[in-house]
């Protein structure tokens, strides 16, 4: 629970000479589906007020009369007596006549103009619900689908605002006279919760089979643990979307998992069934065993055990995504399976996540055993969210289930705005009096499923609140967001993709300029018409110069580099008049693509300037035999990593070495690549040269932090690497500079939404 921005007057004990008066009190925030009504109407009571508490469309609104004492301490314990995924962001408080009225009520809800209101996200089961539906003798034993007033369905189901049963999904499933009673009770955990509802009267588990042939109830659950325990699959219709499962020690299981999915090598998460299940599968530090076990319960990454899982899962990595049940129906099924599961995005590679059950049969069905659906609409798309644990704190890569539709905080009064986001990774944001949305996780936009997905999501948050009075976007010409990102006439402001990176990760910590903006990922289109992504930002009040950026190499073939690290490679190669490792060039290249690829280098056709650090990491992981193709971009990346982190020896930094001539300032690699190239011919190995490498980089970023004297921003997807991340930290940290880094946004271009908006709000703010 957070509270901020509200001062209290200084009032005195409530007595009962006290005069009686009365105030109306407007709360903003996540104040709808989180138990907020119950907790006011239980404090009320305790404290003896009159009045009531309803959801409006901007929040909630309460009616509080009696002795002033009362009202003041009444909001003093506010924030205190709130479940914890209430965020109050403000309350205004207006003076208003008595009516003598003693007794305090939940008011039905009140739709009308007014901000959007900051739904709560969608939560896994609690405890108590899940000791429920596993206990035989309760009437909820085995339902799948048990909620309360702070577990369970909120963004997925919720149909409008404000948040009432009748504005969502289980509107077609009135309640039994059982779960009505509970629904009423102020004692009770389901007192006005939203999502509840038993087997007499909520939703319906249903088994399909390829052949048409369906079971329900606890005999779906069943059927649904044969097929996984003979090695089938299953796709699964979870909170936000379907998932495709399968037994995680199975290696056939997976291999045909990943054949439907067309991931040949991404690593897939686990799901297991609790936090002793996750320490036989992983080995999470206490920070990553309290994030795994968290309400929002998002897939974390965590060092593996050897051999707990087949080694398909998660090929080429030290590292597991671990997940625990979202949902009764997960913890259920894994209860009866008795193992890991592989719990994946019901999807085929490049389109959106299957939220309908016709579109489940026709893309999922081929390729599954099974589909375990259920009769409850999926609102909203909302994959599983994806985060780390990176200095002790929590990170997310990708903000997802669990996370969204929270507002995310800025300390900057923005105009409502609306950012288009970018091309790979998306998201959509639009900032309002409401504080700033950031749509769920998108994906990439290559296919025509997947850009009706975005074009659906952008709609949506062009309807909520007042419109906006312009829209960020990418510079980058070819990007699908930035050509069409709204419809009509709203002007358009571009946001330079790694100043967007910056400001970010710089907003989500309130930080103020001056600051110095380190931008490493892929690719971002530059102010100059060439391929960024090593970039030194100086952040000021009202400009963004580049003052450092990484030294230039061209790229053979441009975007398709990122799918082929040998392309970076000889870029670098080039760039630098070095000759490759022997018999490198015969081994990775034929004769004809070599012959190919370097007369485009010579002759500089079609081979764009890059400074991206991105590239660096996939040309140097290539020239250390550690991968020449990737089938996800920063594959190869990650082995450099991983190598670095797997090696015991020393790591003395290579020479990266900053030159600054007139101008901004260049890191140099080619001194680096040259000692990098003459240590491997003498025999040292691939991963200490690895872990000296990753030394060099971090020395040039506080070169040029050193240069700069300012506190400094780590931006941009290479940022997700923890050893790179959690390496400058502690250097710059060490060396007494402010550090700040991506944490509730994620570091890739899933941030990016959030970042247009701040600097749309600066060019604004200059006009």
């Amino acid at each position: 629970m957070a509270f901020a921005g509200i001062e209290f007057m200084s009032g005195t004990k409530a007595t009962q000479f006290e005069a009686r008066v009365r105030e109306a009190v407007l709360v903003t925030g996540t104040v709808q589906g989180v138990g907020f009504r119950p907790a006011v109407y239980r404090l009320a009571n305790r404290r003896g007020l009159g009045g009531w508490v309803q959801n409006t469309a901007s929040g909630a609104r309460l009616e509080l009369e009696g002795p002033p004492g009362s009202i003041e301490a009444f909001l003093r314990e506010l924030p205190q007596a709130l479940p914890g995924g209430a965020a109050l962001l403000g309350l205004t408080r207006t003076q208003i006549a008595p009516r003598g009225e003693v007794g305090f009520a939940i008011e039905a809800s009140e739709r009308g103009p007014g901000a959007e209101p900051a739904l709560q996200a969608d939560l896994a089961t609690c405890s108590a619900c899940l000791a429920e539906a596993r206990d035989p003798t309760d009437r909820r034993a085995r339902y799948p689908f048990v909620a309360c007033a702070e577990c369970g369905p909120r963004y997925s189901i919720a149909t409008g605002a404000p948040y009432d049963r009748a504005h969502t999904t289980l509107a077609r499933f009135p309640l039994c006279a059982a779960c009505r009673a509970e629904y009423r009770d102020p004692g009770d955990r389901r007192f006005h919760a939203q999502a509840t509802g038993c087997a007499a009267c909520g939703p319906r588990l249903i088994a399909e089979d390829p052949a048409g042939l369906e079971v329900e109830g606890d005999a779906a659950l069943r059927r649904a643990v044969e097929v996984l325990a003979q090695g089938g699959r299953v796709a699964l219709k979870g909170l936000g979307g379907y998932q495709l499962l399968a037994d995680a020690r199975c290696a056939a299981a997976v291999c045909a998992l990943r054949a439907l999915k067309r991931r040949p090598a991404k690593p897939l998460a686990v799901m297991v069934a609790d936090l002793a299940a996750a320490r036989a599968v992983a080995n999470p530090s206490e920070a990553e065993a309290t994030l795994l076990a968290s309400p929002e319960a998002p897939i974390v990454l965590v060092r593996g055990r050897a051999g707990a899982v087949c080694a398909e899962v998660a090929p080429n990595s030290p590292y597991l995504g671990v997940l625990l049940p979202t949902t009764a129906l997960h913890a259920l099924l894994l209860d009866d399976f008795g193992g890991p599961l592989v719990v994946t995005s019901g999807n085929l590679s490049g389109a959106p996540i299957v939220i309908d059950d016709a579109e489940a049969r026709a893309q999922l069905g081929p390729g599954v055993d099974l589909l375990l659906r259920h009769d409850r609409p999926i609102a909203h798309a909302v994959d599983d969210s994806v985060a780390q644990v990176v200095c002790g704190r929590t990170q997310l890569l990708r903000r997802a289930r669990g996370y969204v539709p929270r507002p995310l905080r800025s300390d900057l009064a923005l105009p409502p705005l609306l950012a288009a986001g970018g091309q790979q990774k998306v998201t959509l944001a639009r900032s309002s009096s409401a504080g700033v949305r950031l749509s769920p996780h998108l994906g990439d936009l290559d296919g025509g499923a997947a850009w009706a997905r975005y074009l659906a999501t952008r709609d949506a948050l062009l309807a909520d609140g007042p419109a906006p009075r312009a829209v960020a976007c990418d510079l980058h010409p070819d990007y699908r967001t930035a050509r069409a990102c709204v419809s009509g006439e709203l002007p358009r402001i571009g946001v330079q993709h790694h100043e967007a990176h910056v400001l970010a990760a710089a907003g989500e910590h309130g930080l103020e300029p001056p600051f110095l903006g380190v931008a490493w990922d892929g690719a971002g289109w530059g102010h100059d018409g060439t391929v960024w992504g090593g970039e030194f930002l100086r952040v000021e009040a009202r400009t963004v110069r580049r003052v450092a950026h990484l030294q230039r190499f061209r790229l053979a073939g441009g975007d398709a580099a990122a799918r082929d690290p040998r392309r970076s490679a000889l870029g670098l190669l080039h760039a630098a008049g070095l000759e490759p490792p022997r018999g490198w060039l015969e081994a990775s290249f034929g004769e004809a693509e070599r012959r190919v690829l370097l007369r485009m280098l010579a002759r500089e056709v079609r081979s764009p300037w890059t400074s991206s650090v991105g590239r660096l990491f996939d040309g140097v992981a290539a020239l250390l035999g550690l991968g020449a193709r990737a089938s996800f971009e920063g594959e190869v990346a990650m082995r450099l990593q991983f190598a670095a982190e797997a090696t015991l020896e020393a790591a003395a930094p290579l020479p990266f070495t900053l030159e600054a001539p007139a101008g901004a300032a260049l890191l140099r690699w080619d001194e680096a690549l040259r000692e990098l190239l003459s240590e491997l011919a003498r025999g040292s190995s691939p991963g200490a040269l690895a872990a000296r490498f990753h030394a060099g980089l971090i020395e040039g970023i506080l070169r040029v932090a050193e240069r700069e004297q300012l506190p400094v921003v780590l931006g941009g997807g290479c940022f997700q690497n923890r050893l790179l991340l959690e390496g400058a930290v502690a250097r710059l940290g060490a060396r007494g500079f402010e550090v700040h880094w991506p944490q509730a946004v994620p570091p890739n271009d899933g941030g990016l939404a959030f970042g247009q908006l701040l600097g749309a709000a600066r060019t604004l703010g200059g006009e």
